[in-house]
């Protein structure tokens, strides 16, 4: 199709993975690492994301696919990653992809990325990579919206 390819991370793009983080009673005493956390099947959402994807899919313009990196110590954040998107983006279901080599996903320089880090294969993404957050070229949707054209 002439849709172009979009992939939306989770963590840190569409759920507040470190709002949860840094209010659970674990995190201030250190004793577990981040990512092994059973927070993520409760995050709450990016402020606007689930309107933004929303619209973007909506526009027809691009063929949308969640691309998320899971911890691989914590398998349940697989499930719990998957039951979010049922929760919060119904829309996309089995549009779901996790992995630790996102670049796998680019098959053409047109392929978009929106993500806000720059590993688990996002490094090597020979696409367009939209830079998430607040240490990216584009701190929230509304300036990924603009971007889009959508």
């Amino acid at each position: 199709s002439s849709m172009k390819k979009l992939f939306i991370d989770m963590d840190g793009v569409l759920a507040d993975f470190m709002g949860a983080a840094t209010s659970h009673p674990d995190y201030e005493n250190g004793t577990h690492e981040l990512d092994e956390l059973d927070i993520f099947e409760n995050l709450f959402p990016i402020p606007q994301a689930i309107e933004s994807v929303n619209k973007i899919i909506e526009s027809g313009q691009y063929d949308v696919f969640v691309l998320s990196t899971a911890p691989w110590s914590n398998p349940k954040a697989w499930m719990d990653k998957r039951l979010w998107i049922e929760k919060y983006l119904p829309i996309l279901k089995k549009r779901v992809i996790l992995s630790h080599y996102k670049d796998l996903c680019c098959s053409s320089e047109e392929d978009i990325i929106i993500d806000d880090r720059i590993v688990n294969g996002v490094e090597r993404w020979s696409g367009v990579h939209l830079h998430f957050g607040p240490d990216g070229e584009y701190p929230n949707w509304e300036s990924i919206l603009e971007v889009l054209g959508v």
